[in-house]
């Protein structure tokens, strides 16, 4: 790395500079506090249930990439996972609801979905072997995966009227599945209650007040299943989409400590035949429409159930399994990045991409098994952002986006920047706010670059003096020959590629922290900063 790298990188960044528009922004940075705190598996990718069949728009992305046909020996398939040390793995989706487990007390056949119109989402009843199961469960022991698996919360009931389902729910077969797990002593980590059933739902609904009576029938389940376990499961649900009322009373009626966690689904690009999901994705304004969902649930939490902790349970920008040209393409790093620091910032505890593989936003491509961009940029979180949240101002253009967290592993604060501008790059200022009224920080302005070249302008961030010899750590994300619709990711100007069928290492530049930061046009840069002095992160 050396000399010859740090000279190579300051040279693109001077003549960057040159040859494009540039504006100077200054982020200060509250170390005193933290805003939220994430769980260490905040970031979590889904498996779910389509078949093949599954179409939308005159094409099936979905292949062979569901949990009842996935190739579980694919050695890539174990990588990908494996690199993360802990990526969680949420088993559910539209289907969920409609899948049976091979038990004892099972009266039908064992089969895989069908096509089927009498059926929601055109699909018969689906079967979970527990072969398969125990294939799953092998996977997940191997790649270090911690499981969330969503529970059929329809099972039992019945058809009112058009999409409204009532009656109680018959927790059965579900129970006798819980009791096979936990004799193969498979470690759970939580398990979910339904999928899109809350509210108006999407295929069906079920009324909040029933709901909310059948999570205390499955909280009791497993505390007596459970009860000789070290490790307890937690129960999160609904699963679906909020709706203030719906969510309220469920909260309400299910009572204290019944649930852990309230999981919600987010699809705020449209459809994935859109046409302004490009669009939107590099809208600053639009970005943040979502905040008003992430705060409205967290104040219900607030008010009705303090005791439980928001979760995305489900999130694929584009609805319908995602935009084939755009979801899988560096574009979309701006909108999953955007939304798992925005999503963090309201005490989101955990998000869950949809989907690890399968549809157009697959964090893996469906044939291949090859990592998308999506996929490195939910590494690089995992890796670099701790759990703890902190907050932040920023100053300057909205095209610019800024995330601050404790760093991972290691003292100090690692900030996310997202320049959503096509044409502009931004020179950033990193402020402590402990010194932010005397102007020391990172960086140095666009005037100051110009006139004196890359000299020192600034000491060390915080109270405590540098004698020039920190580093800091930088990252930065673009699109292969800078066409954002690119399969291909580029870090630090090197094609994040499989390196001998192995997920390539995420290296830094290492970069003095007294030169400036500079963001490119429609790129991303991690920034981790050393020592930076946070109280809130060394406690």
């Amino acid at each position: 790395m050396g000399k010859t790298l740090l000279l190579s990188l300051l040279f693109c960044i001077f003549t960057g500079i040159l040859s494009q528009d540039s504006n100077d922004v200054t982020v200060i940075i509250s170390g005193s506090s933290l805003l939220g705190e994430t769980k260490d598996d905040y970031v979590c990718a889904t498996i779910d249930w389509w078949p093949p069949e599954k179409c939308n728009y005159n094409q099936c992305p979905w292949g062979q990439a569901s949990a009842l046909n996935l190739d579980l020996e694919n050695p890539l398939l174990a990588k990908a996972i494996a690199a993360f040390g802990s990526l969680r793995i949420r088993l559910g989706g539209s289907l969920q609801d409609q899948v049976v487990y091979e038990t004892s007390n099972l009266e039908s056949q064992c089969t895989g979905f069908t096509k089927s119109s009498s059926w929601l989402f055109g699909f018969s009843q689906g079967c979970l072997s527990m072969e398969r199961w125990d294939a799953l469960n092998d996977l997940f022991l191997k790649t270090g995966a911690v499981v969330t698996f969503g529970l059929n919360a329809l099972r039992g009931r019945h058809l009112v009227r058009k999409g409204k389902y009532s009656g109680a729910w018959n927790g059965t077969n579900a129970r006798d599945f819980i009791k096979y797990t936990i004799e193969k002593d498979y470690p759970i980590d939580s398990w979910e209650f339904g999928n899109e059933l809350s509210g108006s739902g999407v295929g069906a609904s079920v009324a909040a007040y029933q709901y909310g009576k059948d999570i205390i029938t499955l909280r009791t389940m497993l505390s007596e299943l459970y009860e000789n376990c070290k490790i307890k499961p937690l129960l999160v649900a609904p699963g679906g989409f909020y709706e203030q009322r719906w969510y309220a009373q469920l909260l309400q009626v299910s009572g204290v400590s019944a649930m852990d966690a309230v999981t919600h689904h987010i699809y705020n690009l449209g459809g994935g035949n859109d046409p302004h999901v490009a669009s939107r994705i590099l809208d600053p304004y639009y970005l943040d429409r979502i905040s008003d969902t992430f705060r409205d649930l967290e104040l219900t939490i607030q008010r009705h159930g303090q005791w439980t902790r928001a979760w995305v349970g489900e999130a694929g920008g584009a609805y319908n399994s995602g935009s084939p040209l755009i979801s899988n393409s560096f574009l979309n790093s701006f909108w999953y990045l955007d939304q798992l620091g925005l999503a963090a910032k309201y005490k989101t505890a955990v998000y869950c991409r949809q989907s690890l593989i399968g549809g157009n936003y697959g964090l893996l491509d469906t044939e291949t098994f090859i990592p998308n961009p999506d996929y490195y940029s939910a590494l690089l979180w995992h890796q670099l952002m701790g759990s703890g949240v902190l907050s932040l101002d920023i100053s300057g253009s909205p095209y610019l986006r800024a995330y601050a967290h404790c760093s991972k592993n290691k003292e100090g604060v690692t900030v996310l920047l997202l320049n959503l501008n096509r044409s502009t790059a931004f020179t950033v200022t990193v402020q402590n706010d402990i010194n932010a009224d005397i102007g020391e920080g990172f960086g140095i302005e666009r005037d100051a670059f110009f006139l004196h070249g890359l000299k020192r302008t600034v000491l060390w961030i915080g109270s405590k003096a540098s004698d020039g010899s920190e580093m800091r750590e930088e990252y930065h994300l673009t699109a292969k020959d800078n066409y954002e619709l690119s399969r291909i990711m580029l870090l630090n100007g090197a094609p994040l590629e499989l390196i001998e069928g192995e997920i390539p290492t995420l290296n830094p530049v290492l970069v003095p922290v007294n030169s400036p930061i500079y963001v490119a046009p429609l790129s991303i840069v991690f920034v981790v900063f050393p020592n930076f002095e946070a109280k809130a992160c060394n406690r």
